[in-house]
């Protein structure tokens, strides 16, 4: 029931399951959105029946109202077609307290979206293990005036220090990200 799950994070504390996901395509430059959800186990996300919960995709044939109408709806949209490849929780993070409860998540792009949207890394804040208000841009600049990508975050992690570490697929970089205070 999950399309494309790219990337994995448990959550400290709980120990729950959360997953970024790429959602499907061929709706149009503003549907569907990727998103940021948690995975209850058994649990259904709708593919290929539906989508955001229930909302019928009414490409794919024959329908399957049955399984529409258990369709749990993902916990945090990210934006059309922002392409998440990359997650991981806060847990060890050293970049202030405004980043100390949620999640990181990697950006990689749009390929066929105009305009372009992703090329960049944001933390999702979380309160009470759920996710609580706007993304935050915490890494961007991997495209340029004219809409080409100098680079594509792909891949996170929190290394030994408290920074985050950002691969960049496109520009063959791994970008460090600190804290520097204030």
């Amino acid at each position: 029931g999950l399309r494309n799950p790219t990337a994995l994070a448990i959550q400290p504390g709980s120990g729950e399951l959360w997953a970024v996901v790429n959602e499907r395509d061929e709706l149009g430059p503003n549907l569907v959105p990727d998103y940021l959800t948690s995975v209850a186990e058994g649990g259904f996300y709708g593919w290929p029946y539906s989508y955001w919960g229930r909302h019928v995709d009414e490409r794919v044939q024959p329908p399957r109202p049955d399984l529409v109408a258990q369709a749990i709806r993902p916990d945090y949209a990210l934006g059309n077609h922002v392409a998440p490849l990359g997650l991981c929780t806060a847990e060890g993070a050293a970049l202030g307290p405004r980043f100390a409860d949620g999640m990181f998540v990697a950006l990689h792009g749009s390929w066929n979206r105009r305009p372009k949207s992703g090329y960049e890394v944001v933390f999702i804040p979380f309160r009470d293990g759920r996710p609580s208000g706007a993304p935050v841009t915490v890494l961007t600049g991997f495209l340029s005036a004219a809409g080409e990508a100098h680079g594509r975050p792909v891949g996170l992690a929190i290394d030994r220090r408290g920074a985050l570490l950002v691969a960049d697929d496109v520009g063959n970089t791994v970008w460090r990200v600190t804290y520097a205070g204030g």
